[in-house]
């Protein structure tokens, strides 16, 4: 039994001799979510974008080759 107390005495007086464990460094903070938001609304956003600003010559390049079918036909 002597033995069991003395083990706990050392386990506790180790246990206490312990500092409590510095929080780890942190690179960079976290995104805010609104900020994740904003990201992930530009990511789906920009694809559209794109296409909304070659519609226009896809249209252009449709009608020239329309109009030089139809200039073939006549």
């Amino acid at each position: 039994m002597m033995r069991g107390l003395a083990w706990c005495a050392v386990l506790l007086a180790s246990l206490a001799a312990c500092s409590k464990p510095q929080p780890p460094e942190k690179e960079r903070p976290p995104v805010p979510k609104a900020a994740r938001a904003t990201q992930m609304r530009d990511a789906i956003q920009a694809p559209i974008d794109k296409a909304r600003s070659v519609e226009a010559d896809v249209q252009e390049a449709a009608d020239a080759q329309r109009a030089a079918i139809d200039a073939q036909a006549h």
